[in-house]
């Protein structure tokens, strides 16, 4: 009962209000007492946070009635516990309007009849008051003491769900998935005549479970408190539980390999699947993420991986070599994959484990496949877009995104390097003489269709300037370099001249001219 918070009727009760007049307010009793102030000024909305019981002489107003209404509405703001006056100095009347006024807003008026020293008031609640708050902070560590032993030795959510009710005596709701547990068994909850707290459950910065206390009386702070440090002890353990059973993945991690090097039938892989209990009907995909970290931990990385795409819909198959982690990604879920896709992994690479990483961590997601025979051709793309990302520096992730670079990848390097230079060369020369600017003026020209007042606006010349560089172009490139056919190929070239200057394969070839 220590817990429960302090009122105005319990304060009635102790020793220095034994000759007290209620004359309003009855109907607001119950009213929570945190503090205790003396006040004789009116304004006095910066000088309390609420719930406090205000002892006063009435000095500063009761001679005024407009005085005493303001002062009494400005207490009912800020929901002051209620007000004690000492009429045994200076006794005043108070009018029948003031009383309605409490009375309208269940505010308690209380007066002394015979004299009380305020300082005596003061000093028995104030104590009383901090002692019951260093038992609450005691019998706190207390529970938390017990709770942190228990999770050594816990093996289900019963014994935490039981252990909080046993504790607070309220009835106590542990909902996460399609998990449901109710404590005390059979127990039935009614948001109508029940009051109920909530706290939600999080792990990786997601709502992973939510627990409840539900009972007939008043949540106190007491009981808020107990909830969260209880929830907090959930979520250890349900983060426990969870590192464990990444860890019993490891094994699957064996046949993954083996699946994604091509080494099993459809109907193997199906078979598979099923004495997993895992149903993929709806194809999928590979993502690779590859870290800088040669020494990389993937089990943390792996737990958060799996939590945040199953949300969007994908059951996730783990295999990992070194410093690369190749994830099958099942689509359990009708329409949009790749859009879940880009919202699951843009969450992911926002999670604070992301942000925090030292090195650099490559994140490639492959083609989309239908069959489960189709899966090593996934790996294969995601491997090329990681590929792609570091020799371009890019940020694209998925491999259907990649579009050009993906024709540039399939040429070798020299190859590609001689049919650029057939058609660049006299430009990159004469930009490398004269420190000119006509590869630009092409790159925006071909992107603004040929619109010359568009291209002169972005490329900040005037048009002038514009028109003799075009000049130059067709005297280098052919009169005819905006005719489709050429022109198609020409902004390829471009395309594949940033691909090789990143590859700093041109960069050579660029110095020797």
């Amino acid at each position: 009962m220590h817990h429960f918070p302090l009122t105005v009727c319990d304060v009635l009760k102790r020793k220095h209000f034994g000759h007290v007049e209620i004359i309003a307010g009855n109907l607001g009793l119950n009213r929570t007492v945190k503090w205790v102030h003396i006040l004789e000024m009116t304004d006095i909305k910066s000088l309390l946070k609420g719930n406090e019981l205000i002892l006063s002489t009435g000095l500063g107003w009761r001679e005024d009635e407009s005085l005493f209404v303001s002062f009494l509405e400005e207490l009912i703001e800020i929901q002051a516990a209620a007000l004690c006056i000492d009429m045994t100095r200076q006794p005043f009347s108070i009018s029948p309007h003031i009383i309605s006024l409490a009375n309208e807003h269940h505010f308690p008026i209380l007066l002394f009849q015979e004299e009380v020293p305020y300082v005596e008031i003061t000093q028995d609640i104030h104590s009383y008051l901090i002692n019951k708050q260093y038992q609450m902070i005691t019998d706190l560590e207390c529970y938390s003491q017990i709770l942190n032993k228990k999770l050594l030795s816990v093996r289900s959510y019963e014994e935490i769900v039981e252990l909080l009710h046993e504790h607070t005596g309220h009835g106590v709701l542990f909902q996460m998935e399609e998990t449901e547990i109710l404590c005390p068994a059979g127990a039935c909850i009614n948001p109508n005549t029940q009051r109920t707290l909530q706290q939600c459950i999080r792990l990786f910065g997601q709502d992973y479970a939510q627990l409840y206390l539900f009972g007939s009386r008043d949540v106190t702070e007491y009981d808020k408190l107990m909830l969260d440090r209880t929830a907090t002890a959930m979520a250890q353990f349900l983060l426990r539980d969870l590192y464990v059973a990444e860890k019993r993945r490891v094994e699957e991690s064996e046949w993954v390999h083996s699946w994604l090097a091509g080494e099993y039938e459809e109907k193997e892989i199906h078979d598979m699947l099923h004495s997993h209990r895992i149903v993929a009907t709806k194809g999928g995909t590979v993502c690779v993420s590859k870290f800088q970290d040669v020494d990389a931990d993937f089990t943390y990385y792996k737990l958060l991986f799996r939590t945040i795409f199953e949300q969007f819909g994908f059951f996730s198959l783990c295999t990992e070599k070194r410093n690369e982690l190749s994830v099958i990604l099942l689509n359990q879920r009708e329409g949009k994959a790749k859009q879940r896709l880009e919202q699951a992994l843009e969450r992911l690479l926002q999670t604070d484990f992301m942000r925090k990483q030292k090195y650099a961590v490559f994140v490639g997601i492959g083609k989309f496949v239908e069959f489960l025979g189709e899966f090593p051709r996934a790996l294969q793309t995601a491997k090329e877009t990681i590929k792609i990302q570091q020799v371009m520096q890019s940020e694209c992730r998925f491999y259907e995104d990649m579009h050009m670079y993906r024709l540039l990848a399939m040429y070798k390097h020299e190859d590609l390097q001689e049919i650029v230079m057939e058609y660049l060369e006299p430009v990159i020369w004469y930009d490398q003489k004269y420190k000119g600017k006509l590869i630009e003026t092409l790159r925006v020209y071909l992107a603004c269709h040929g619109s010359k007042q568009e291209t002169a606006k972005k490329l900040f010349v005037v048009r002038q300037t514009l028109y003799h560089r075009i000049t130059k172009l067709e005297q280098l490139l052919g009169e005819d370099f905006m005719k489709p056919d050429k022109r198609l190929v020409i902004e390829f070239m471009l395309q594949a001249y940033d691909y090789l200057l990143t590859t700093k394969r041109m960069k050579t070839y660029k110095n020797s001219l």
